[in-house]
C-alpha cells in the first residue's frame, strides 16, 4: 500500500465587515413575533372588557325594565282586584235587604280609604251613596271623608264610615265636598249663594 500524504492544514479567513440587512432582519424575527402576540393579546383583552361592560349595562337595563314591568303589572292587578271588590260592594249596597245593603256600604267605605281609589271613583261612590240613601240634594249628615281617607279637619279614628243596619251610611265619601245635581260641590254652591 502506498502511504497517503498527511493532510495539510486549511487556512480559514473571516471577513469582519458590516452585516447585510436581511441578516439583521432575520435575527429580529422572533422579537417581532413576540411583539405581535402581545399586541393581539392586548386587543383581545380590551374587546373582552368592552363586551363585559356592555353586557353588564344591558343586563342592568333589562333588570330595571323587568322591575318596572312587574311593578306596573302588580299595580294593574291590584287595581283590577280593587274594582272587582268595588263591584261586589256596589251590588250589595243596592240590595233590598237592609243587612246586605249595610255590608255593601261598609265595604265601599273601606275600599274608598284604599290608596287604589282615585278621585273619579270616589265621586262615583258619592253618587252611589246618594242613590242608595235617597239623598237627592247631596246633603248628608256632615260626616264627609276626603280622598286621602281622613275626616275633614282631623284624623280618622276608625269610627267614621260606620254604617247602620237600618239607615243611610253614616258618611259620604268625596274628594273635596258633596256633589250636587248640577255637578258643583256643596262648597261651590255656598260660594255662589252667599257673600
Amino acid at each position: 500500500m502506498t502511504p497517503t500524504p498527511s493532510p495539510s492544514p486549511l487556512d480559514v479567513i473571516i471577513h469582519s465587515g458590516p452585516a447585510d440587512w436581511w441578516v439583521i432582519l432575520a435575527g429580529l424575527g422572533p422579537l417581532a413575533v413576540l411583539i405581535a402576540a402581545l399586541l393581539a393579546f392586548y386587543i383581545n383583552w380590551r374587546t373582552l372588557k368592552q363586551r363585559t361592560t356592555a353586557d353588564k349595562t344591558t343586563l342592568e337595563q333589562k333588570r330595571e325594565a323587568d322591575a318596572r314591568a312587574l311593578q306596573q303589572k302588580t299595580e294593574a292587578d291590584s287595581r283590577a282586584e280593587w274594582w272587582r271588590r268595588t263591584q261586589w260592594a256596589l251590588d250589595r249596597a243596592l240590595d233590598a235587604d237592609e243587612g246586605t245593603k249595610a255590608l255593601g256600604l261598609a265595604t265601599l267605605d273601606v275600599l274608598a280609604r284604599s290608596e287604589l281609589a282615585r278621585k273619579e271613583e270616589l265621586e262615583l261612590f258619592d253618587i252611589a251613596w246618594k242613590n242608595v240613601s235617597g239623598d237627592d240634594n247631596g246633603e248628608g249628615n256632615g260626616d264627609a271623608v276626603e280622598a286621602d281617607g281622613e275626616e275633614p279637619g282631623g284624623t280618622d279614628e276608625g269610627g267614621a264610615g260606620a254604617v247602620t243596619a237600618g239607615g243611610p251610611p253614616a258618611n259620604a265619601v268625596d274628594s273635596g265636598g258633596y256633589m250636587v245635581d248640577n255637578g258643583t260641590t256643596h262648597e261651590d254652591e255656598a260660594k255662589e249663594a252667599g257673600p
